[in-house]
């Protein structure tokens, strides 16, 4: 069913591709179809570990949600029409869309944190030291 709808022709994808490619194989996973080596590809594309765990967790999004249908529905092509091809995969991550306040988000305290932000302009300018060490 993945290699019908998206074939494994490739060279490189983006991340929004590799992040649905990675979702139709965890449903295909589940399956009955698991193709281990379609996903190590995918994986080797994205640029940092930050992509790497957005391509992951589109991963583990298509296992549970096949999951879940497989449950209520026994025809394997029904399942995976309905989570990959009626419109394309039902999880999308979005970077920017980090709910936050309210009971499902992150506390508000945190927009504001800039512990881990760290100038790249040169070598010296890395180690300086925090605004709050200095004199």
């Amino acid at each position: 069913m993945y290699e019908r709808s998206y074939g494994t022709d490739w060279e490189t994808l983006e991340k929004p591709a590799a992040t649905e490619r990675a979702f139709a194989l965890g449903v295909a996973a589940v399956l009955g179809e698991p193709r281990p080596d379609e996903y190590e590809r995918i994986l080797e594309t994205v640029a940092n570990s930050y992509d790497r765990s957005i391509v992951e967790l589109a991963y583990q999004e298509g296992k549970r949600k096949a999951s879940g249908q497989r449950d209520d529905i026994d025809d394997e092509e029904t399942v995976w029409e309905s989570l990959v091809e009626d419109d394309g995969p039902k999880t999308t991550v979005d970077e920017d869309d980090v709910p936050t306040g309210g009971r499902d988000g992150l506390p508000s305290v945190l927009d504001d944190l800039d512990l881990l932000d760290r100038p790249l302009d040169d070598e010296l300018e890395r180690e300086r030291l925090p605004e709050f060490l200095r004199k």
